[in-house]
């Protein structure tokens, strides 16, 4: 592979998410010259998709809004949690940076950051787990200020917009919900809809960005502003290594292969490995093939970073107990003949919602975290090659909350019931005739589930019985916001089958984010942030933005380290002068 051209620069950052962005806008602001390599024609991967929270203990904003919480707390959930994959010196980074990334992108980019002060831990109930304030996510933004480079935003998944309109978190989600209910809620989404058409009209897509558009917009419009190149369709082929460090990469740009030398350092942030079917079929277990799951992740994230690192001497994390961060997700027919995942996160913790696999039995508490969720299905699906559920509600609740894609009244459901993505049957029976539900399981385990639900309660599997649970459900529904009887025909049933939002069995690193190879030592001159770095909780799943927060964090301290701001381990030669 000949270079056309060569180029130099301090640090290359490979990928274009959360991470990639932390570190080049950190390295940047510290003095560093740096470059963006992204391999897909937008920027913004994963993240762009995603619903932009962070998990960061004892941020800023909760402090200041007085929430007791300590690192040592934090600590004990995160041991807790992760077992015996605990990583002390790499969890003892993240508490210790991550308030520290909140306030220097606060004070030094355009990030500006909301708190989730109701957003639960995913087992709050557990050893330093918490009831709320340890999750925040970017305030939206107006996509306007990225001018022309708004093209090159990724757009937010198609099925979690609405009309192709971005719907933030929390208690814009809420006024959704209750816009035939609600003067105030019906003049809120007015609103919104008065400005995407208006947006439409003028610039062909959504100019409010939320979630983890907004995170990645006001990222890109910093990085912008300083002067960071973002080479789109450029992936990096291969690593340059010189006497055991690595000192550059090859990337593949439109105007040919150009050599990229660094002074400092080669950052991986390619996103994982959640669209690699060879490794799928390697690490998770309900893909035998690697087919039997779908990911909502961009077509990009094959691995990349992950295969870089090992053709180095990195080493990939093994044994974890999930390979991946699991969401159930339904497929939705698109008109060109394909399905687009769209994740579960919200609609299983409403009232008047169960999922039963095909035996017609109901395996877990609904209103756990996906995460969980997709573990306990798996496991209730047994030897059946195929790992999958159904929701099942009757026709109050689907017209009150809708279901997954079906979106609520008056939002009609025929286009739905049409495409064969939503089930019906005037009766149980005939739903699950439909389905391919054992119809009389189906039947008694409804009738068993009412017989409690009506007094909102659930003997079965606890659901309302944590802050989380209580957090996804219906505050005005009384007793049990989480409970609530399915007796209304007709009735409904939509299909989810394993995805993810992200891989977990990255490349190890240390607590500086550096690859380290087999013996443990760090390879100079190369970094791993985002789902490039072996997830610090272990394969597990503590709280809402255990993937972004890292990332962003892991990026701070690396673009730290590139720039030798606190430590003495790389050599004063290869620190950029000052």
């Amino acid at each position: 592979m000949k270079p056309t051209k060569s180029v130099t620069c301090d640090v290359l950052v490979v990928g274009s998410g959360a991470g990639g962005f932390s570190t080049a806008l950190t390295a940047r602001l510290h003095g560093l010259d740096v470059i963006i390599a992204e391999k897909e024609p937008v920027f913004g991967g994963t993240t762009a998709r995603s619903g932009g929270w962070m998990w960061i203990p004892c941020n800023p904003l909760a402090q200041k809004e007085g929430f007791k919480d300590s690192r040592e707390a934090a600590r004990t959930y995160l041991q807790h949690e992760a077992g015996n994959h605990f990583d002390a010196a790499r969890v003892d980074a993240f508490l210790e940076n991550g308030p520290k990334m909140v306030e220097f992108f606060q004070e030094n980019t355009e990030m500006d950051f909301t708190l989730g002060p109701a957003f639960s831990d995913y087992h709050p109930d557990a050893p330093g787990g918490t009831s709320g304030g340890r999750s925040i996510v970017a305030t939206p933004y107006d996509g306007r200020r990225l001018g022309k480079e708004i093209a090159r935003l990724r757009p937010p998944l198609r099925e979690i917009t609405f009309l192709g309109m971005m719907i933030g978190s929390g208690k814009e989600l809420l006024h959704f919900f209750n816009v035939t209910r609600s003067v105030k809620s019906a003049a809120y989404v007015g609103v919104l809809l008065a400005k995407y058409a208006r947006d439409l009209v003028s610039h062909g897509r959504a100019m409010r960005l939320t979630n983890g558009n907004a995170l990645i917009g006001r990222l890109a419009k910093s990085a912008i502003d300083q002067n960071i190149p973002i080479w789109t369709s450029s992936p990096v082929k291969d690593l340059i290594v010189e006497n055991g460090a690595v000192k550059g990469a090859l990337v593949e740009t439109e105007q040919g292969i150009v050599e990229v030398r660094t002074r400092c350092g080669v950052v991986l942030a390619a996103g994982g490995f959640p669209q690699d079917v060879l490794r799928r079929k390697e690490l998770f277990p309900h893909a035998p093939t690697g087919a039997e799951h779908w990911s909502p992740a961009p077509p990009g994230n094959t691995g990349d970073g992950i295969r870089l690192g090992e053709r180095v001497g990195g080493r990939a994390a093994e044994g974890l107990p999930n390979a991946a961060a699991w969401v159930p997700v339904s497929l939705v027919p698109r008109r060109d003949g394909t399905h687009g995942p769209f994740p579960h996160f919200i609609d299983r913790g409403k009232p008047g919602v169960i999922a039963v696999t095909k035996r017609g039995k109901r395996f877990t508490n609904e209103s756990n975290s996906y995460h969980d969720f997709v573990q306990a299905m798996v496991s209730a699906c047994g030897d059946d090659p195929e790992k999958a559920a159904w929701l099942i509600v009757d026709h109050p609740t689907i017209r009150r909350y809708g279901l997954g894609f079906v979106k609520p009244f008056p939002v009609p459901l025929a286009p739905y019931l049409q495409n064969g993505y939503l089930l019906k049957g005037r009766t149980l029976r005939e739903l699950a005739a439909k389905a391919g539900i054992d119809p009389a399981a189906l039947g008694q385990t409804v009738e068993t589930y009412n017989r409690d639900a009506r007094r909102g309660e659930d003997p079965q599997f606890r659901r309302g019985s944590t802050a989380y649970n209580r957090y996804l459900g219906d505050p005005d529904h009384k007793p049990n916001p989480c409970v609530g009887p399915i007796e209304r025909g007709p009735f409904y049933a939509v299909k989810v089958v394993p995805g993810d939002l992200g891989t977990f069995a990255g490349l190890k690193t240390d607590a500086d984010a550096r690859v380290v190879d087999a013996n443990g030592q760090a390879i100079p001159g190369l970094y791993a942030v985002g789902n490039d770095m072996a997830s610090i909780m272990g394969g597990n799943y503590p709280g809402g933005g255990i993937t972004l927060g890292p990332a962003m964090t892991f990026g701070y301290i690396a673009g730290r380290h590139l720039a030798g701001v606190g430590t003495q381990d790389r050599p004063a030669a290869d620190r950029p002068a000052a």
